[in-house]
């Protein structure tokens, strides 16, 4: 087979900033032009990081230093690099040049030839420069413009949330900053480039695609388009979908059907296209790792020209029917995601950027944090519009793993212009390209239009805050869905989330913020009604969540501190005390007592920063799982719960149940236990009854013994009782009510647990304690540990209950097997560590504590600094 060259361009970048009109622009361009004293830079990159690596800016995480580092974005950047390129293109080929992700206003020249310049950081460019090249030395010079030059001009007096400047600018909108990260607007050539040598012609997208999975027989049709530059040849193509080295499906097919011809700048293009249908006898299909294995067969293409090989297009491939059911079988509304006929309830979070400087962080940490997501029993993960469209390796994690990604193109919180033809025109290049690149994705469920643009415009209109009209309405209900219904029929589109009813985030109709928690809205409202808020205990708290009874929670949540090692190591220690400017800095939601008046109504207000830490990660922890509880009893009805959020940007306070440095807080074990497949749980609220419960989300019938059991403090069993419980595949069952008088047997419900287990041992302890935290009486707990560091095992045993037992290593991307659990007295655990990328852990900074820790309290009551 003919070789293709694809050459990564990676090699002697180098950076230098100017001042806006200091020097013409081909002048930098220039081959000639002297750049030996430029600083050195990595491509893909951006100037922040090469900045921070070169000591000119100091680490923009650690204190108030992001302020530092804001004459940044206002000046002009100059990348240059030179290659050598030694061939001559011979009859039928042609060189392009490939960026797979410029940020943002750039302008490319090629040996002083300026080549084109690009206005948005979620698509590709491509530059023919078949005879721009020159046989051995070239210069690839890119500029890029601050944002002011572009946007600074345009209109910026209508709505838009913590900017708004980005409405204007095709790039990430949280680099303008959020209420979970810092305003970081970053810039450069963040992704790869690349020199390749076509032939002939090159496949330009394969969208492949299960149409039917009946009488064992699995149809994919797969749909080619090719661009032929070379009019003269006979394309064919050849179709193979393989299990490991066999291959189970072929077809081979002409691409005689000519569609016009592309154009994208100086490339032009005969546009080929054929389509095939492959049949599979008694195919794998694939499932979420919770309901099965999610099974991938290869797909692999291969184009000709006259015979010979000239292209190979290769992915990995689920055979699946995916559906979103939006009336039940009554003809009642449902928002219920429909895996191979079987109804999923979708359990899982919303996913941000992983870094405030997303090009240079390596592939692993998305392998590890999705590795993390699976682990804790998520089935789906919300790809929110703030953000960017991810790289290749979130999808091929998520289609390897089992988990089905809903998928927000990226426009959140704001009016935008879609009334100008150029930014219309730039959006409409961003969604064709987007959606080709990730529409043959397996785990891809969902084109959903915008982050809470319809609810909120209606909600603030309502209210007299927005006085403009809704601006972008033609991006989610014209252009998007006209796209849509031509490119990938095959997936809902919603345009919006939250969407549906009369209110956008009515609970009768679509998918649902829960913002009453947290934000303390006042809901249910109805279109037209002001949205109002109840700043109060009671208003933010989250036994709210009870009288939620949504279809699907696709967005809610409660603030937790991130890990003691994460703050600690980017605040300056004169700082590190509860309530300091640099922990509230560390905060970017706009209402700051919210986590106070959440921590008051359930721990009570901590006192300094080891509470702090304490109490937020329990009521978060505690807060979602009462939640995500509540709403799994309410199934079918209630069909999914994503949380906001599963990881965080920079080393701050937010939503996340991971940190910055992947150290989970309380939050990520809880998940792992509220969302696992079959759960046991208690529907208790004080003085009421005890409600048994058994929810099965697996295909099985789920038969057990489950045993109820009330210790005092001490250990001492109080009332024991088992239960025989059967629950149908994919059904529920309320198997027990239990008086609190009965189970208390005159105790008080303030110094009693309570613990629910599967005798045999199908699922995890259930702990659940009658009061909140500041009302229970709990006893001093004196905990017993030993350590096998070669093993990487902590053994611990306690001799009273003790409250959340926290381990901490001062390492980041420590994994634990469990973490901020509760032990009963006499029972042991054995809990196990290791580091993300096998490193050595610091065992000498192991610490043990739990909220009720004997040697804590005298500590602090002997004023003892902890660190």
């Amino acid at each position: 087979m003919t070789k293709i060259m694809n050459i990564k361009l990676t090699e002697n970048w180098k950076l230098r900033d100017f001042n806006v009109g200091e020097v013409r622009d081909l002048e930098v361009a220039s081959p000639e032009f002297i750049d030996y004293f430029w600083m050195t830079t990595t491509v893909p990159g951006d100037i922040h990081t090469t900045l921070r690596e070169k000591g000119i800016i100091e680490d923009p995480f650690f204190g108030h230093q992001d302020q530092k580092c804001r004459w940044v974005e206002e000046k002009v950047w100059w990348y240059r690099t030179v290659f050598s390129y030694d061939s001559d293109p011979q009859p039928g080929e042609k060189m392009e040049l490939l960026f797979e992700g410029l940020d943002t206003y750039a302008t490319v020249y090629l040996n002083g030839v300026e080549l084109g310049s690009t206005d948005n950081m979620f698509i590709s460019h491509s530059f023919d420069v078949t005879r721009e090249l020159n046989q051995g030395k070239n210069t690839l010079a890119v500029k890029i413009d601050p944002i002011h030059v572009h946007a600074g001009d345009k209109i910026q007096y209508y709505w838009s949330g913590f900017s708004k400047k980005r409405i204007w600018t095709r790039k990430a909108q949280s680099h303008f900053g959020w209420d979970w990260g810092p305003r970081l607007v970053c810039a450069g050539i963040w992704k790869e480039v690349h020199l390749i040598k076509r032939r002939h012609a090159h496949l330009d997208h394969v969208f492949a695609r299960t149409t039917s999975i009946q009488d064992q027989v699995g149809i994919v049709d797969v749909d080619l388009c090719a661009h032929a530059f070379d009019r003269e040849c006979s394309y064919t193509a050849c179709v193979e979908l393989l299990e490991g080295t066999e291959r189970v499906a072929e077809a081979y097919v002409s691409l005689d059907r000519a569609s016009g011809i592309t154009v994208d700048g100086a490339i032009t293009a005969r546009t080929l296209h054929h389509s095939v249908t492959l049949r599979v006898i008694d195919p794998k299909l694939w499932w979420t790792h919770d309901l099965g294995t999610p099974f991938l067969y290869q797909l692999r293409v291969t184009l000709f020209a006259d015979g010979e090989p000239i292209d190979t297009y290769e992915q990995r491939f689920g055979i699946r029917k995916i559906e979103l059911m939006q009336l039940d079988e009554e003809g009642r509304h449902a928002f219920t995601f429909v895996l191979n006929g079987v109804k999923v309830f979708a359990k899982g979070a919303n996913w941000i950027p992983i870094d405030s400087f997303i090009a240079t962080v390596p592939d692993s940490r998305y392998t590890h944090l999705l590795q993390m997501a699976k682990a804790a029993n998520m089935n789906m993960i919300r790809a929110w519009g703030g953000g960017i469209y991810e790289r290749d390796i979130f999808f091929d994690e998520c289609d390897r793993l089992g988990i089905l990604i809903w998928q927000d193109f990226m426009f959140a919180c704001a009016l935008y212009p879609d009334y100008n033809r150029n930014f219309m025109n730039n959006v409409h290049r961003e969604i064709e390209q987007v959606v080709t690149r990730l529409r043959s994705r397996t785990s891809l469920a969902l084109w959903c239009g915008n982050n809470e643009n319809d609810w909120l415009y209606e909600a603030l209109s309502s209210s007299g805050e927005i006085t403009h009209p809704f601006y972008g309405e033609k991006i989610y209900h014209e252009l998007m869905p006209a796209v849509l219904e031509q490119l990938d029929p095959t997936r809902t589109f919603w345009p919006s989330s939250p969407f549906g009813g009369n209110d956008h985030n009515s609970r009768d109709v679509g998918d649902t913020h829960n913002w009453q928690v947290w934000h303390g809205n006042n809901e249910p409202r109805q279109f037209g009604e002001p949205q109002t808020q109840d700043y109060s205990v009671e208003g933010i708290s989250f036994k709210r969540f009870k009288s939620d009874f949504t279809k699907f929670a696709s967005e809610f949540g409660l603030h937790a501190a991130s890990n003691r090692y994460t703050l600690a190591k980017n605040m300056p220690d004169n700082q590190f005390y509860w309530d300091s400017d640099e922990m509230k800095y560390r905060n970017k939601d706009i209402h700051y007592p919210k986590g106070i008046m959440l921590m008051e109504g359930f721990t009570g207000i901590p006192k300094d920063i080891y509470e702090y830490i304490q109490f937020s990660m329990l009521t978060q922890a505690e807060g979602l799982r009462y939640g995500i509880e509540h709403y799994r009893r309410n199934k079918p009805d209630t069909s999914g719960a994503l949380f906001w959020q599963f990881n965080d940007c920079w080393p701050g306070t937010s939503w996340s149940v991971i940190d910055y440095y992947g150290l989970p807080k309380a939050s990520y074990h809880y998940a792992r236990k509220f969302f696992a497949p079959v759960l046991l749980c208690v529907d208790h609220d004080p003085n009421g009854q005890l409600q048994l419960w058994a929810v099965n989300d697996r295909r099985e019938i789920y038969e057990d013994e489950a045993e109820l059991t009330i210790y005092q403090m001490d250990g001492t069993i109080v009332y024991q009782r088992a239960f025989d419980v059967t629950v149908e595949a994919n059904g529920k069952i309320n198997f027990a009510n239990l008086p609190e008088a009965e189970v208390l047997q005159q105790y008080s419900p303030r110094e009693v647990v309570a613990v629910l287990r599967s005798k045999k041992q199908m699922t995890e302890e259930y702990v659940l304690y009658l009061r909140d935290y500041k009302d229970m009486d709990y006893q001093e707990a004196h905990i017993q540990i030993s350590v096998d560091e070669v093993k990487g095992h902590i053994r611990l045993i306690s001799d009273r209950v003790a409250r959340m037992v926290m381990i901490e290593l001062d390492a980041p991307w420590v994994i634990m097997d469990d973490n901020f659990f509760d032990l009963i007295p006499g029972e042991e655990k054995t809990v196990h560590v290791h580091h993300a990328a096998a490193g050595e852990l610091p065992w000498e900074t192991l610490r043990v504590t739990a909220m009720n820790d004997a040697s804590i309290q005298k500590l602090r009551t002997e004023g003892d600094v902890l660190i």
